[in-house]
Formats: C-alpha cells, structure tokens, sequence
C-alpha cells in the first residue's frame, strides 16, 4: 500500500508539523478503505512501472522527462501499456521518454493564463485544492515553489501522480493526498492557495472560501479558477439536475458575485485576472481518455449553450489576498 512515510518526515520540522496531530490516523483509515474496489490493481500497475532517473527535466515549460538515451521499443511499448491501465487521464499533458500522455484537459493552457497574475512561488510552501493527478504541482515546483502539496481524494488520481512521481526520479517536492479539503485542520501554513475547478462542486461555496483561508499564512495568497456567468453582483446560477452533464454543479456565480464572496470571507486585494471560455480544443476526448467530454456536453444547435441549455462553459481566474 501506498507509504506516506516520507512526507511525514519531510515536515516533522517545518511549518506543517502539528498536521501530523491527526494526518497519519487520517490516512490510516484511507488506506484500510482503499482495500476495495479498483485500487489495488491501480496501485499494482504503479508498482510495476519501472523507476526511471531523467537526465533531462522540464518542470517549467512543460512536464517533461527524457533519459540520457531513448527506451528500447520493447520497454518503452511496457511502460506505455501500464500507463494506460491508469486511463483515463484527465489532466496534463506529460511527455515522459517519448511517451507522450495527451489527456482530457489541456491544463498547461489554464496554467499559461494563471501564473503571469500570481506572486513569485520562488521558495513558497504551496496547496493545490483538488489537484486531480498532480499536473499543476509539478508546473508550480517548476516555477520554483519549494514544497507543492496537493488534496484529492479519487484513488486513481493518487496513482497517476505517483507513476508520474516515479518516472520523474521520484521526486520528492510534490505530495498528493488522498483527502478533501474540509478534512484539514486549520493550518495557516501556505503562502499560497490554489483552489481550481473545485469551487462550484461545492455545496457551500462560502464554507470552501473560508476552509481555503484558513490554510493561508497572513499575507497569503489565494489563487481561484471557477465557472462563472455574466450578471450583475447578485447574479448566480443555481443548476437543475445536471450542468454540461455533470451532477454535482450547485453554485456558478456572476465574476461580481464571486468577488464579494471573497471579500465576505475577509480577503483583500479581490482582483479579477482572466475570464475565457472553454473551448473543444481545451477539453476533449483523447486516445487516453476516451468517454464524452465537452463537444458531447454542448447544445449541437448553439455551441454557446450546454445541452440543459445553460450558458456553456466559462472561467475566470480571481486573486485574492488573506489579511
């Protein structure tokens, strides 16, 4: 089973020490759970993938690896294999030996929009909310954050990011853990928050603002990707049954709305920093993820709307400050 063990020991001194208070009972109790179902043949697959060191790494432009000489056909087409017992993969893309992982998401396009608009992560002790399988987390150890720590609780997500860890020479600058983030106690210990994609999953948004506060050092800064709707500031969708096919969309607010959400929550310094909308070139089906994605989730009459009619998808990037 999965060993945590070297994260325990990588902030028994730092700042996060005292969430060793009720993290390893916590994931204690994940792993006993984890007994059933699918993990055990995700985590063996992982198991089985061989611990590759690159001599060439791209964490900045991309998350890349490549050896000091290509793989042999037969090992290469071994290791491509396994990695697709891991389908599908939602977020990315990875280029690792030449093993090219096009996933769902173009996620490096979402980061390219994000991080002109955010402080230095030089040096900073960072949380990606919802981190799905890591992508991100490398992209932000490669900007310079010291320590990237990421929360999801999926238990494939949590064996992508570790194939991908060992094929990157087992790179210990990242973590996934397998939880939520209302499963944190109040650390109060990152410079910066990311919460992308998470928020309108949320029942309560302002609970999720205020839970992502209080992981952030005064002075902190909270990074935010969510859908939106044009509206005034009081202006929010509230879906039926479903939105673009997904169930669990309850809050899609106005960028006006959002903002004084956040300032509600006792952030400064609220600014709006990007809004687009999400494109079939953005999220689509790919040979590594091969169910419905977006094109399947529009309105075929009018691509502007989904197919429950509501207005399709749109996304805005909001920085916030914590006090």
């Amino acid at each position: 089973m999965t060993d945590f063990g070297d994260f325990y020991q990588l902030i028994a001194k730092g700042p996060l020490r005292h969430w060793l208070n009720t993290l390893p009972s916590q994931l204690s109790a994940w792993q006993q759970d984890s007994l059933h179902g699918k993990f055990r043949l995700w985590f063996n697959t992982v198991d089985r993938l061989p611990s590759l060191t690159p001599c060439r790494l791209d964490l900045l432009h991309s998350v890349s690896a490549q050896g000091e000489s290509p793989l042999l056909a037969g090992q290469k087409a071994g290791i491509e294999n396994l990695l697709r017992q891991l389908m599908p993969w939602r977020k990315g893309p990875y280029s690792l030996y030449d093993i090219d992982i096009d996933t769902e998401w173009r996620s490096d396009w979402k980061w390219e929009r994000v991080l002109p608009h955010i402080s230095s992560l030089a040096g900073k002790l960072v949380l990606d909310v919802g981190c799905g399988s890591g992508y991100h987390m490398w992209r932000m150890i490669g900007a310079g954050a010291s320590l990237a720590v990421g929360i999801d609780p999926m238990q494939l997500f949590l064996c992508q990011f570790e194939a991908v860890r060992k094929m990157l020479g087992g790179d210990q600058r990242a973590h996934l853990l397998p939880l939520g983030i209302e499963q944190l106690p109040d650390l109060m210990a990152f410079d910066t928050v990311f919460s992308m994609g998470v928020l309108y999953h949320r029942r309560s948004p302002l609970d999720h603002l205020l839970q992502l506060k209080n992981q952030l050092v005064s002075g902190g800064e909270l990074v935010l990707e969510t859908l939106v709707i044009e509206g005034d500031d009081q202006q929010v969708l509230v879906p039926g049954e479903r939105y673009a096919q997904m169930r669990n969309v309850y809050f899609i607010p106005s960028t006006g709305a959002l903002m004084s959400w956040l300032e509600k929550c006792g952030f400064e310094q609220v600014r709006l920093v990007d809004m687009s909308f999400t494109t079939t070139s953005e999220q689509r089906r790919t040979d590594w993820m091969t169910s419905e994605s977006l094109a399947d989730f529009l309105h075929p009459d009018d691509p502007s709307l989904t197919v429950e009619g509501y207005p399709a998808p749109r996304r805005a990037v909001v920085i916030a400050r914590k006090p």
